[in-house]
């Protein structure tokens, strides 16, 4: 144990989150995504959701400010009536560490999978919010 580091990041998730560099990106999956099948690299967060997750990972993790848009997020595929309440919390936690302006991206399914294989990590989580899955691009410290 470490002073300052969040429980809920295992050692694994620390160093891949250590490792990356700027323009890597890793996907927070919710428990519905294919994400052993996409995996380069898979870390399993079993037993947590994304919005507390998300919270502890941008206590150290930048985002990526020479891009438009750092952060991506499933669109609802066309014909689906449902509407995702846990973006809202994904933009108030993105707000809070990266600032009010930071753009979403808004990608396709199939378009959303083939990013999350080339993916530096997918992070397997047991959130149950359709649509959970996110996107973070990797920034520099500056």
């Amino acid at each position: 144990m470490l002073k300052g580091i969040p429980a809920i990041l295992s050692p694994e998730l620390m160093k891949i989150l250590m490792e990356m560099g700027h323009g890597d990106e890793i996907v927070l999956a919710d428990g519905n995504f294919p994400s052993a099948s996409l995996a380069r690299r898979l870390i399993r967060s079993d037993g947590h959701n994304i919005p507390e997750l998300l919270e502890a990972i941008l206590t150290f993790f930048p985002l990526d400010t020479y891009v438009e848009k750092p952060v991506a997020l499933m669109q609802v595929v066309p014909g689906d009536p449902h509407s995702p309440l846990i973006w809202e919390q994904y933009r108030s936690i993105i707000n809070k560490h990266a600032g009010q302006g930071t753009q979403f991206e808004m990608v396709d399914r199939f378009e959303f999978y083939g990013r999350a294989k080339s993916a530096y990590a997918i992070v397997a989580t047991s959130e149950s919010a359709l649509y959970g899955n996110i996107i973070l691009k990797k920034g520099v410290i500056k």
